[in-house]
């Protein structure tokens, strides 16, 4: 019996998928539910699995953009399972390769042309100051001719011409809508960028003192997006304007937090979401973001956890990033960045100190958002963080904590 696998739909409102990479190749023996292939939707990237066990007969290649429900491969499911275990038959092929990529080097030998240029190649190249032997011919024999010439590049004063190869590959389907999505931000919102800085020693002293005995009770680390979240969630709740978004003519202003997290992932930039992170204790964030960020990295991640967020938190600072300017995560109305922690001279009590200084940028939509509450919202998430104790643990340090 021939199977004809369908693509499924990964979500709504998704009406095609792009085949990323075959995990199998054609005529291969498939068991079910085994995974043959990686496809990218404009939201994340999924792993399609054999719907029976059989041989397989690829319909599509990688790269191709094709419609849920279109037919990507034929399973033969009468097809008997191979005995014995192909694995060698590869391990083979891989010791082979070798001995075959040896052949190529007998092709370079050289001929009378090799190097030499006709007299209008000579007379181009000696007016651009190249020698013919640092040009490729295409010639009979690797002779250099007057195209040739006119087509090479002189190596600018550098005294042996250098590589000025390039490569070219199709973006994937979720940086293409990535893409997309941060030309809707710039040109569809008045998004304004306001900055502040916090001094992060009172969380670099709470971090010293109790991440190990955290790490040991929770199995997560004490990080930085703990406190974010909590200050970010507060803020929110001072100013809702900032959890709002536009909806044709009217605004919708939400009684719950949910924060997106921007992460970094094979893929490119996903933004997968916390849901109700005002409920979150510290461990509760730490062990979310944790779950969402491998789910991230290994292309599990679901559409479904990556859609419906109220406000975002980007952490430019693992990468080193000193001060940027977000860009707003649409329909969302605000997005906090946050930077790289230096230490750096404040004054403190009338004296200079030195500090580790966090530079934090909130991006909002001035459409809805008044400087008022943008300004007043990232004061909001500074006092949290500069003063963590009274205002995100209600002084209580090991109830917070759980510890």
């Amino acid at each position: 019996m021939i199977l004809e696998m369908k693509v499924p739909s990964p979500g709504e409102s998704i009406t095609e998928v792009e085949i990323a990479q075959w995990l199998v190749e054609d005529g291969d023996y498939v068991e079910k539910d085994q995974a043959i292939a990686e496809v990218d939707s404009d939201k994340a990237t999924l792993e399609l699995p054999a719907e029976a066990a059989g041989t397989i007969t690829l319909k599509a290649e990688e790269g191709d953009a094709v419609a849920v429900g279109e037919v990507v491969c034929l399973i033969d499911t009468s097809a008997a399972k191979p005995e014995g275990d192909a694995a060698p038959k590869k391990e083979e092929k891989k010791e082979e390769a070798p001995k075959a990529a040896a052949k190529p080097q007998a092709t370079e030998a050289k001929t009378y042309a090799t190097g030499t240029a006709s007299p209008a190649a000579k007379k181009i190249l000696a007016e651009k100051g190249m020698d013919a032997k640092d040009v490729k011919g295409t010639g009979r024999d690797g002779r250099v001719t007057k195209d040739d010439a006119v087509k090479a590049v002189p190596s600018m004063g550098s005294p042996a011409g250098g590589s000025r190869g390039s490569s070219r590959k199709k973006m994937s389907m979720l940086r293409r809508k990535v893409a997309e999505r941060l030309v809707e931000a710039k040109n569809t919102t008045a998004m304004l960028t306001t900055f502040n800085e916090v001094d992060m020693s009172p969380i670099f002293a709470l971090r010293k003192e109790y991440k190990e005995t955290f790490k040991a009770k929770h199995g997560v680390s004490l990080g930085f997006m703990s406190f974010f979240t909590k200050a970010v969630v507060r803020a929110l709740q001072l100013y809702p304007d900032v959890n709002s978004m536009i909806d044709g003519k009217e605004m919708i202003t939400y009684d719950f937090c949910d924060i997106s997290i921007a992460v970094s992932g094979p893929k490119g930039l996903m933004v997968p979401v916390m849901r109700n992170a005002e409920n979150l204790s510290f461990r509760g964030v730490e062990s979310e973001v944790k779950r969402l960020a491998i789910r991230a990295r290994d292309g599990q991640i679901t559409v479904d956890e990556m859609t419906g967020g109220t406000f975002t938190i980007s952490n430019g600072g693992v990468f080193g990033s000193m001060l940027s300017t977000p860009i707003i995560n649409p329909p969302q109305s605000g997005i906090l960045g946050m930077h790289n922690i230096v230490e750096r001279p404040i004054v403190r009590d009338g004296e200079i100190v030195i500090a580790p200084v966090m530079f934090v940028a909130l991006s909002y939509d001035h459409r809805i958002i008044d400087g008022r509450e943008s300004v007043g919202f990232l004061v909001a998430v500074k006092e949290a963080l500069e003063n963590p104790v009274e205002i995100l643990m209600d002084g209580d340090i090991k109830k917070a904590l759980e510890l």
